[in-house]
């Protein structure tokens, strides 16, 4: 006996209607996909959305249309968008505007036709052919009840024909407009506002072995979740911290784009827009729905570095009394790069995750920490922290402590920094304070960072260690 496979499925016998209501009195509707597109650019901003502009030719009829523009991302903000026309701004104007996202898949075509009458086949192993039932949809709350003759029944081994799609079904988000246009052919340029585009920006710095220079590469990732694909668009990116209402609104100033100017020679070019920094791509790219892109951002081979061993303090140890505050803590490592152009950069840098490596003794790079940085701009320090060193330790105490009226301390404090390398290292022990405060005796120099804050920086030879001591009276009210 032959067998054959019995499976649900669907099959669609399609009476080919309008995604839109036809308005009385219009023509069409017309209809235009991402075929008729004859440019496209995208500015995608850090912020999980993106700008699309992107100009078709229309072949319309004169007088009251309907039109169709599928191909739009499927998670448009569809409030944010505007149409007009290239070729004859006078010669079109919006009537209506609807945006259609009732998409057409198998349960959304069962809804749609609860109540109404569908046709069943059933394979029928003894003819070897399908058997064709009249049935009614009931309903497709949790499983198809159908009612076939006289028996209302479920779970129906066979598939299901529909005479039609329904009206209100659409294959695609789509944006369906009443217009009144002038001119039969219009080149029109259609702008909007989308959710599921989104950017960033990493960066690899690989540094030499005396740890004073290293090479920086940064990278843009693109991400491309908007629901649709575009081909050879013009790409550009906003880095900056852009103020948004309700989600996804932002100032007027975001809805003209400047050209970017030539300068180096460089895979984005930048320029500074508004109070924000937009990077341009020199070439065209494609964005795949559901895709993730990496382009070169800017390539830095040579620039200086400075390596600081940190050991900071806290403000709250100076209004108690404490005795031993810590001990055998670790000293923080950071990298400082100096954004500017004799430093190799001096370029604005958006905010990323920076990774570092380092090559060992058999010239194999290892990874030896990361840090993420905010928006930088040129001429600015960028601090990179690297972890806690293994060798460099230190310790805290607390040798005296008495008030000295409302609000007022004076204590005297030990710290005890060590050095287990086979290298000096130099410490900056950072001392931050809250409130008015005064030196009154150390037994190194200290430094006024700012108002709040003192160091001392101290160079341990190798094997060795330092203790400071200070005296300080604060006040912090």
């Amino acid at each position: 006996m032959r067998v054959r496979t019995v499976f649900l499925g669907i099959l669609l016998v399609v009476a080919t209607r309008s995604a839109a209501a036809q308005a009385p009195g219009s023509r069409g509707p017309f209809r235009a996909t991402a075929q008729q597109r004859q440019d496209v650019a995208i500015t995608v901003y850090n912020q999980d959305f993106g700008l699309v502009r992107e100009v078709r030719q229309l072949d319309l009829a004169r007088g009251r249309v309907a039109l169709e523009f599928g191909d739009v991302a499927a998670q448009i903000q569809p409030e944010t968008v505007h149409i007009v026309s290239l070729s004859a701004p006078a010669g079109l104007r919006v009537l209506e505007q609807n945006y259609r996202y009732d998409l057409l898949n198998p349960e959304k075509l069962l809804e749609k036709y609860v109540g109404r009458r569908v046709t069943v086949y059933r394979w029928n192993e003894k003819s070897g052919r399908d058997e064709a039932f009249d049935a009614e949809v009931l309903s497709v709350n949790g499983g198809t009840i159908l009612k076939v003759g006289n028996e209302i029944t479920f779970n129906f081994p066979g598939r299901i024909s529909f005479p039609e799609i329904p009206d209100n079904l659409i294959a695609t988000p789509t944006l369906v407009w009443l217009l009144d246009a002038q001119e039969p052919r219009q080149r029109v340029e259609v702008s909007y506002l989308t959710r599921g585009m989104n950017w960033k920006a990493d960066y690899v710095l690989v540094i030499n072995d005396e740890e004073t220079q290293g090479g920086l590469t940064g990278w843009v990732t693109l991400n491309n979740q908007s629901g649709t694909t575009y081909e050879n668009a013009r790409l550009k990116l906003v880095a900056g911290d852009v103020q948004r209402v309700q989600d996804l609104e932002v100032p007027k100033a975001m809805d003209v784009l400047r050209a970017a100017q030539e300068r180096e020679n460089r895979p984005f070019q930048e320029e500074s827009f508004f109070e924000y920094h937009l990077y341009t791509l020199e070439r065209p790219a494609t964005l795949l729905n559901n895709e993730q892109k990496q382009v070169t951002l800017l390539e830095a081979p040579k620039i200086q570095l400075a390596k600081r061993l940190m050991y900071y303090g806290a403000a709250q140890y100076y209004r108690s009394q404490w005795g031993e505050v810590l001990s055998n803590q670790k000293v923080s490592v950071y990298m400082d790069v100096q954004n500017s152009e004799q430093n190799g950069l001096g370029m604005p840098l958006p905010k990323g995750i920076v990774r570092v490596y380092k090559a060992d003794k058999a010239g194999a790079q290892q990874f030896i920490g990361e840090d993420r940085i905010d928006h930088t701009p040129r001429d600015e320090r960028v601090r990179i922290k690297m972890g806690e060193s293994f060798d460099v330790v230190g310790g805290r105490r607390q040798t005296e402590f008495r008030i000295i009226g409302s609000c007022v301390s004076e204590s005297a404090w030990e710290i005890h920094l060590r050095n287990h390398k086979d290298v000096a290292a130099t410490v900056e022990a950072v001392e931050p304070v809250g409130g008015d405060w005064e030196i009154l005796t150390s037994s190194h120099k200290a430094s006024k960072l700012d108002a709040h804050t003192f160091s001392f920086t101290q160079s341990i030879p190798a094997r060795g260690e330092v203790r400071i001591t200070y005296r300080v009276r604060v006040k912090w009210c």
